[in-house]
Protein backbone atom coordinates (compact mmCIF):
# COMPACT_ATOMS: atom_id res chain seq x y z
CA UNK A 1 0.00 0.00 0.00
CA UNK A 2 1.33 3.50 -0.55
CA UNK A 3 1.46 5.97 1.60
CA UNK A 4 -1.92 8.61 2.25
CA UNK A 5 -0.81 11.56 3.90
CA UNK A 6 2.46 13.49 3.04
CA UNK A 7 5.39 11.97 4.95
CA UNK A 8 7.55 13.79 7.78
CA UNK A 9 10.16 11.32 7.60
CA UNK A 10 12.95 11.53 10.36
CA UNK A 11 16.16 10.76 8.60
CA UNK A 12 19.13 8.97 9.17
CA UNK A 13 21.41 10.84 11.22
CA UNK A 14 18.93 11.66 13.62
CA UNK A 15 18.38 9.78 16.80
CA UNK A 16 16.18 6.97 18.04
CA UNK A 17 15.48 6.78 21.42
CA UNK A 18 14.40 3.21 22.77
CA UNK A 19 12.46 2.56 26.41
CA UNK A 20 14.02 -1.16 26.52
CA UNK A 21 17.24 -2.31 26.08
CA UNK A 22 16.68 -5.87 25.82
CA UNK A 23 17.40 -7.92 23.03
CA UNK A 24 14.33 -6.60 21.19
CA UNK A 25 16.39 -2.99 21.71
CA UNK A 26 19.61 -4.30 20.82
CA UNK A 27 18.19 -6.15 17.38
CA UNK A 28 16.39 -3.01 16.75
CA UNK A 29 19.45 -0.72 17.42
CA UNK A 30 21.68 -3.02 15.03
CA UNK A 31 19.11 -2.51 12.57
CA UNK A 32 18.98 1.49 12.53
CA UNK A 33 22.74 1.73 13.16
CA UNK A 34 22.98 0.46 9.85
CA UNK A 35 20.76 2.85 8.30
CA UNK A 36 23.10 5.34 9.99
CA UNK A 37 21.09 6.57 13.07
CA UNK A 38 21.89 7.32 16.33
CA UNK A 39 20.65 5.03 19.16
CA UNK A 40 19.82 6.05 22.89
CA UNK A 41 17.96 3.35 24.69
CA UNK A 42 16.46 3.58 28.46
CA UNK A 43 16.65 0.14 30.62
CA UNK A 44 16.43 -0.72 34.77
CA UNK A 45 19.48 -2.86 34.27
CA UNK A 46 22.51 -0.87 33.26
CA UNK A 47 24.24 -4.11 31.47
CA UNK A 48 21.11 -4.71 29.28
CA UNK A 49 21.97 -6.25 25.80
CA UNK A 50 21.53 -2.97 24.22
CA UNK A 51 24.10 -1.36 26.10
CA UNK A 52 27.12 -2.91 23.86
CA UNK A 53 25.42 -1.26 20.44
CA UNK A 54 24.18 1.98 21.66
CA UNK A 55 25.24 5.51 21.76
CA UNK A 56 23.64 6.07 25.64
CA UNK A 57 21.83 3.57 27.70
CA UNK A 58 19.58 5.67 30.60
CA UNK A 59 19.60 4.17 33.67
CA UNK A 60 15.83 3.88 34.96
CA UNK A 61 12.64 1.86 35.92
CA UNK A 62 9.26 0.95 33.80
CA UNK A 63 8.00 3.91 35.71
CA UNK A 64 11.03 6.25 36.29
CA UNK A 65 9.14 9.33 34.32
CA UNK A 66 12.17 11.76 34.49
CA UNK A 67 14.40 8.88 32.88
CA UNK A 68 11.95 8.49 30.32
CA UNK A 69 11.91 12.69 29.63
CA UNK A 70 15.95 12.37 30.11
CA UNK A 71 15.92 9.84 27.11
CA UNK A 72 13.10 11.81 24.96
CA UNK A 73 15.17 14.97 25.17
CA UNK A 74 17.93 14.10 23.26
CA UNK A 75 15.85 12.05 20.91
CA UNK A 76 13.92 12.92 17.42
CA UNK A 77 11.24 9.73 18.14
CA UNK A 78 10.89 7.56 20.64
CA UNK A 79 9.75 3.85 20.57
CA UNK A 80 9.87 0.54 22.69
CA UNK A 81 10.37 -3.10 22.89
CA UNK A 82 8.42 -4.05 25.79
CA UNK A 83 4.99 -2.96 26.99
CA UNK A 84 5.52 -2.60 30.43
CA UNK A 85 6.32 0.88 30.18
CA UNK A 86 4.41 2.76 32.14
CA UNK A 87 1.82 5.32 30.74
CA UNK A 88 3.60 7.88 33.05
CA UNK A 89 7.03 7.73 31.39
CA UNK A 90 5.02 7.65 27.69
CA UNK A 91 3.22 10.86 28.54
CA UNK A 92 7.19 11.98 29.90
CA UNK A 93 9.04 11.26 27.13
CA UNK A 94 5.69 12.85 24.46
CA UNK A 95 6.82 16.28 25.98
CA UNK A 96 9.88 16.40 24.11
CA UNK A 97 9.67 13.91 20.89
CA UNK A 98 7.16 12.00 19.16
CA UNK A 99 6.42 8.77 20.85
CA UNK A 100 5.39 5.60 18.62
CA UNK A 101 3.25 3.52 19.48
CA UNK A 102 1.56 6.08 21.27
CA UNK A 103 -0.47 6.55 24.64
CA UNK A 104 -4.14 5.48 23.59
CA UNK A 105 -2.94 2.30 22.07
CA UNK A 106 -0.45 1.08 24.68
CA UNK A 107 -3.47 1.57 27.15
CA UNK A 108 -5.22 -0.93 25.56
CA UNK A 109 -2.59 -3.29 24.44
CA UNK A 110 -1.07 -3.26 28.69
CA UNK A 111 -4.11 -4.63 30.08
CA UNK A 112 -5.23 -7.74 29.16
CA UNK A 113 -9.28 -7.02 29.96
CA UNK A 114 -9.02 -3.93 28.60
CA UNK A 115 -7.26 -5.92 25.07
CA UNK A 116 -10.29 -8.72 24.94
CA UNK A 117 -13.12 -6.00 25.56
CA UNK A 118 -11.86 -3.43 22.64
CA UNK A 119 -11.15 -6.69 19.87
CA UNK A 120 -14.45 -7.98 21.03
CA UNK A 121 -16.48 -4.77 20.76
CA UNK A 122 -14.39 -3.81 17.42
CA UNK A 123 -15.91 -7.08 16.19
CA UNK A 124 -12.93 -8.80 16.05
CA UNK A 125 -12.80 -12.73 16.70
CA UNK A 126 -12.01 -13.61 20.08
CA UNK A 127 -12.00 -17.08 21.90
CA UNK A 128 -14.40 -16.92 24.78
CA UNK A 129 -13.28 -15.65 28.16
CA UNK A 130 -14.22 -14.25 31.44
CA UNK A 131 -12.81 -11.32 33.29
CA UNK A 132 -11.94 -11.31 37.24
CA UNK A 133 -11.20 -8.72 39.30
CA UNK A 134 -11.15 -11.14 42.20
CA UNK A 135 -9.70 -14.31 42.72
CA UNK A 136 -12.59 -15.65 44.65
CA UNK A 137 -14.46 -15.75 40.85
CA UNK A 138 -12.08 -17.46 39.45
CA UNK A 139 -13.78 -21.26 39.62
CA UNK A 140 -16.93 -19.61 38.82
CA UNK A 141 -15.63 -18.68 35.55
CA UNK A 142 -13.43 -21.67 35.04
CA UNK A 143 -16.91 -23.34 35.03
CA UNK A 144 -18.73 -21.37 33.22
CA UNK A 145 -15.80 -21.68 30.21
CA UNK A 146 -16.04 -25.36 30.91
CA UNK A 147 -13.70 -26.49 33.36
CA UNK A 148 -10.48 -26.38 31.16
CA UNK A 149 -9.11 -23.17 30.73
CA UNK A 150 -5.90 -20.39 30.68
CA UNK A 151 -5.66 -17.73 33.66
CA UNK A 152 -3.67 -14.70 32.93
CA UNK A 153 -2.77 -11.86 35.21
CA UNK A 154 -4.57 -9.02 33.49
CA UNK A 155 -0.91 -6.47 33.82
CA UNK A 156 2.81 -7.83 33.22
CA UNK A 157 3.49 -11.85 32.53
CA UNK A 158 4.84 -13.04 29.59
CA UNK A 159 7.19 -16.16 28.74
CA UNK A 160 4.92 -18.31 30.75
CA UNK A 161 5.07 -15.73 33.74
CA UNK A 162 1.65 -14.79 35.46
CA UNK A 163 -0.18 -18.01 33.88
CA UNK A 164 -1.58 -20.82 35.09
CA UNK A 165 -3.72 -23.64 33.51
CA UNK A 166 -7.08 -25.39 35.18
CA UNK A 167 -8.40 -28.31 34.13
CA UNK A 168 -5.21 -30.06 32.72
CA UNK A 169 -4.16 -31.91 35.76
CA UNK A 170 -7.07 -34.30 36.46
CA UNK A 171 -7.79 -32.69 39.86
CA UNK A 172 -11.10 -30.88 41.05
CA UNK A 173 -11.84 -28.03 39.34
CA UNK A 174 -11.78 -25.90 43.35
CA UNK A 175 -8.45 -27.37 43.71
CA UNK A 176 -6.80 -26.50 40.83
CA UNK A 177 -8.48 -23.27 41.05
CA UNK A 178 -7.08 -22.47 44.37
CA UNK A 179 -3.76 -23.47 43.31
CA UNK A 180 -4.23 -20.99 40.04
CA UNK A 181 -4.94 -18.36 43.04
CA UNK A 182 -1.94 -19.26 45.30
CA UNK A 183 0.50 -18.78 42.27
CA UNK A 184 -1.26 -15.77 40.62
CA UNK A 185 -1.76 -13.93 43.69
CA UNK A 186 -5.16 -11.28 44.20
CA UNK A 187 -4.66 -9.95 40.88
CA UNK A 188 -7.39 -8.93 38.14
CA UNK A 189 -7.08 -11.77 35.37
CA UNK A 190 -8.47 -13.17 32.28
CA UNK A 191 -9.69 -16.54 32.01
CA UNK A 192 -9.79 -17.97 28.32
CA UNK A 193 -11.33 -21.20 27.47
CA UNK A 194 -9.33 -23.75 26.17
CA UNK A 195 -9.10 -24.37 22.41
CA UNK A 196 -8.58 -27.42 20.61
CA UNK A 197 -5.76 -26.33 18.42
CA UNK A 198 -4.65 -26.98 14.28
CA UNK A 199 -1.86 -24.13 14.62
CA UNK A 200 -1.03 -21.07 16.08
CA UNK A 201 0.40 -18.40 14.13
CA UNK A 202 1.50 -14.54 14.09
CA UNK A 203 0.98 -11.52 11.78
CA UNK A 204 3.46 -8.51 11.80
CA UNK A 205 2.11 -5.81 10.74
CA UNK A 206 3.91 -1.90 10.29
CA UNK A 207 2.13 0.99 9.87
CA UNK A 208 3.86 4.83 9.61
CA UNK A 209 2.37 7.65 10.56
CA UNK A 210 1.80 8.77 7.16
CA UNK A 211 -0.89 5.66 7.00
CA UNK A 212 1.53 3.47 4.88
CA UNK A 213 0.75 -0.19 6.10
CA UNK A 214 2.34 -3.28 5.19
CA UNK A 215 2.19 -7.12 6.74
CA UNK A 216 4.90 -9.74 6.43
CA UNK A 217 3.36 -13.60 5.78
CA UNK A 218 2.71 -15.30 8.65
CA UNK A 219 5.01 -17.22 11.07
CA UNK A 220 4.02 -20.59 12.57
CA UNK A 221 4.61 -20.69 15.68
CA UNK A 222 4.72 -23.90 18.35
CA UNK A 223 5.15 -23.18 22.10
CA UNK A 224 5.63 -25.43 25.58
CA UNK A 225 4.88 -24.44 28.78
CA UNK A 226 3.80 -21.01 27.13
CA UNK A 227 7.07 -19.76 25.73
CA UNK A 228 8.11 -20.14 22.15
CA UNK A 229 10.11 -23.02 20.98
CA UNK A 230 10.33 -22.55 17.26
CA UNK A 231 9.19 -20.62 14.58
CA UNK A 232 8.79 -20.57 10.74
CA UNK A 233 8.15 -18.42 7.90
CA UNK A 234 6.33 -18.76 6.07
CA UNK A 235 3.42 -20.68 7.72
CA UNK A 236 2.57 -22.76 4.67
CA UNK A 237 -1.38 -22.25 5.77
CA UNK A 238 -3.66 -22.55 3.00
CA UNK A 239 -4.15 -19.06 0.98
CA UNK A 240 -7.96 -18.48 2.14
CA UNK A 241 -6.92 -18.22 5.80
CA UNK A 242 -3.73 -16.63 4.92
CA UNK A 243 -5.60 -13.74 3.67
CA UNK A 244 -8.39 -13.51 6.35
CA UNK A 245 -5.04 -13.38 8.92
CA UNK A 246 -3.28 -10.93 6.86
CA UNK A 247 -6.90 -8.60 6.18
CA UNK A 248 -7.53 -8.41 10.82
CA UNK A 249 -3.74 -8.06 11.52
CA UNK A 250 -3.92 -4.81 8.37
CA UNK A 251 -7.48 -3.96 10.21
CA UNK A 252 -5.87 -3.56 13.38
CA UNK A 253 -3.54 -1.37 12.76
CA UNK A 254 -5.76 0.78 11.02
CA UNK A 255 -8.30 0.57 13.83
CA UNK A 256 -5.93 0.98 16.89
CA UNK A 257 -4.19 3.83 14.65
CA UNK A 258 -0.87 2.55 14.77
CA UNK A 259 2.29 3.74 14.17
CA UNK A 260 5.35 1.48 14.40
CA UNK A 261 4.97 -2.58 14.75
CA UNK A 262 1.90 -4.56 16.02
CA UNK A 263 2.36 -8.74 16.17
CA UNK A 264 -1.18 -10.37 16.16
CA UNK A 265 -1.07 -13.54 17.69
CA UNK A 266 -3.53 -16.18 16.65
CA UNK A 267 -4.68 -19.26 17.05
CA UNK A 268 -6.58 -21.55 14.37
CA UNK A 269 -8.47 -24.01 15.55
CA UNK A 270 -9.14 -27.47 14.36
CA UNK A 271 -12.71 -26.46 13.57
CA UNK A 272 -11.35 -23.90 10.92
CA UNK A 273 -11.95 -20.48 13.12
CA UNK A 274 -9.18 -18.07 12.88
CA UNK A 275 -8.62 -16.39 16.58
CA UNK A 276 -7.23 -13.43 18.21
CA UNK A 277 -5.03 -14.35 20.95
CA UNK A 278 -3.07 -11.58 22.16
CA UNK A 279 -1.39 -7.80 20.66
CA UNK A 280 2.43 -7.12 20.75
CA UNK A 281 3.14 -3.33 19.59
CA UNK A 282 6.56 -4.11 18.99
CA UNK A 283 9.25 -6.37 17.34
CA UNK A 284 7.87 -9.82 18.50
CA UNK A 285 10.10 -13.32 19.08
CA UNK A 286 8.18 -15.64 16.17
CA UNK A 287 9.39 -13.12 13.48
CA UNK A 288 13.05 -12.91 14.39
CA UNK A 289 13.43 -15.48 11.12
CA UNK A 290 12.42 -12.44 9.02
CA UNK A 291 16.31 -11.54 9.02
CA UNK A 292 16.67 -14.30 7.22
CA UNK A 293 13.19 -14.91 5.58
CA UNK A 294 12.11 -11.84 4.07
CA UNK A 295 13.70 -8.83 2.09
CA UNK A 296 13.51 -6.99 5.26
CA UNK A 297 14.00 -7.77 9.28
CA UNK A 298 11.12 -6.85 11.28
CA UNK A 299 13.68 -4.56 13.12
CA UNK A 300 14.91 -2.66 9.89
CA UNK A 301 10.95 -2.21 9.22
CA UNK A 302 10.37 -0.94 12.93
CA UNK A 303 13.41 1.37 12.38
CA UNK A 304 11.35 2.60 8.79
CA UNK A 305 7.49 2.39 10.83
CA UNK A 306 8.43 4.96 13.28
CA UNK A 307 10.33 7.40 11.19
CA UNK A 308 8.52 7.37 8.28
CA UNK A 309 10.16 6.53 5.92
CA UNK A 310 8.91 4.15 3.27
CA UNK A 311 7.75 0.23 4.39
CA UNK A 312 10.02 -2.28 3.04
CA UNK A 313 9.65 -5.45 1.07
CA UNK A 314 7.76 -8.15 3.57
CA UNK A 315 7.82 -10.74 0.59
CA UNK A 316 9.63 -13.95 1.55
CA UNK A 317 13.01 -14.51 -0.08
CA UNK A 318 13.56 -18.42 1.80
CA UNK A 319 11.95 -20.43 4.24
CA UNK A 320 13.73 -19.43 7.73
CA UNK A 321 13.02 -21.25 11.41
CA UNK A 322 14.18 -20.38 14.40
CA UNK A 323 14.99 -21.98 17.57
CA UNK A 324 15.24 -20.02 21.46
CA UNK A 325 17.99 -20.75 23.68
CA UNK A 326 17.03 -20.98 26.70
CA UNK A 327 19.54 -20.16 30.16
CA UNK A 328 18.63 -24.16 30.68
CA UNK A 329 20.87 -24.57 27.77
CA UNK A 330 23.86 -23.45 29.96
CA UNK A 331 23.27 -24.97 33.01
CA UNK A 332 23.45 -28.46 31.33
CA UNK A 333 27.50 -27.43 30.42
CA UNK A 334 29.17 -25.13 28.11
CA UNK A 335 26.99 -25.39 25.43
CA UNK A 336 28.44 -26.69 21.68
CA UNK A 337 28.20 -23.83 19.19
CA UNK A 338 30.76 -25.43 17.25
CA UNK A 339 28.75 -28.52 16.37
CA UNK A 340 25.51 -26.54 16.04
CA UNK A 341 27.11 -23.98 13.50
CA UNK A 342 28.12 -27.50 11.38
CA UNK A 343 24.62 -27.38 10.30
CA UNK A 344 24.38 -26.38 7.14
CA UNK A 345 21.94 -22.58 7.03
CA UNK A 346 22.41 -22.41 10.15
CA UNK A 347 23.42 -18.75 12.40
CA UNK A 348 23.94 -18.27 15.82
CA UNK A 349 22.27 -14.94 17.55
CA UNK A 350 23.32 -14.05 21.22
CA UNK A 351 22.11 -11.37 23.27
CA UNK A 352 25.40 -11.12 25.41
CA UNK A 353 22.91 -11.53 28.73
CA UNK A 354 25.35 -12.62 31.31
CA UNK A 355 23.83 -14.09 33.95
CA UNK A 356 21.95 -17.53 32.69
CA UNK A 357 18.61 -18.42 34.49
CA UNK A 358 15.89 -21.29 33.96
CA UNK A 359 13.42 -20.10 31.29
CA UNK A 360 15.56 -17.08 30.44
CA UNK A 361 15.82 -16.47 26.20
CA UNK A 362 20.02 -15.93 25.86
CA UNK A 363 19.47 -15.88 22.27
CA UNK A 364 18.23 -18.22 19.37
CA UNK A 365 19.49 -20.37 16.45
CA UNK A 366 18.01 -19.55 12.97
CA UNK A 367 18.03 -21.58 9.77
CA UNK A 368 17.03 -21.58 6.16
CA UNK A 369 16.15 -24.13 3.64
CA UNK A 370 14.33 -25.19 0.43
CA UNK A 371 11.24 -25.48 2.80
CA UNK A 372 9.77 -24.53 5.79
CA UNK A 373 10.09 -28.15 6.91
CA UNK A 374 13.48 -27.92 5.84
CA UNK A 375 14.64 -24.91 7.62
CA UNK A 376 12.53 -26.65 10.76
CA UNK A 377 14.46 -29.50 10.89
CA UNK A 378 17.51 -27.78 10.62
CA UNK A 379 17.71 -25.68 13.28
CA UNK A 380 16.08 -28.23 15.51
CA UNK A 381 18.78 -30.56 14.79
CA UNK A 382 21.32 -27.46 15.45
CA UNK A 383 19.87 -27.22 19.19
CA UNK A 384 19.73 -30.44 19.61
CA UNK A 385 23.45 -30.45 18.87
CA UNK A 386 24.05 -27.78 21.69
Amino acid sequence: MTAILPRSSILPGATIGILGGGQLGRMTAMAARSLGYRIHVMDPDPSCPARFVVDACFEGDWDDERAAADLARGSDVVTLEIEQVSLGCLEAAAQYAPVRPGRELMRIIQDRILQKDWLRDHGFPVGRYRAIQIQAELQEAALALGGRCFVKTARGGYDGRGQAKIGFAGLAIAEEAQEARRALGELPCVVEQALDLEKEISVMVARTPSGEVKSFPSAANHHENQILVWSVIPSSIPTELEERAQALALRLAKELGLEGLLAVEMFLTKEGSLLINELAPRPHNSYHASERACVISQFEQAVRAVCDLPLGDVNVVQPAAIANLLGDVWLKGNPRFDLALGVSGVRLHLYEKHQPRKGRKMGHLSAVGATPEEAIARVLEAERLL
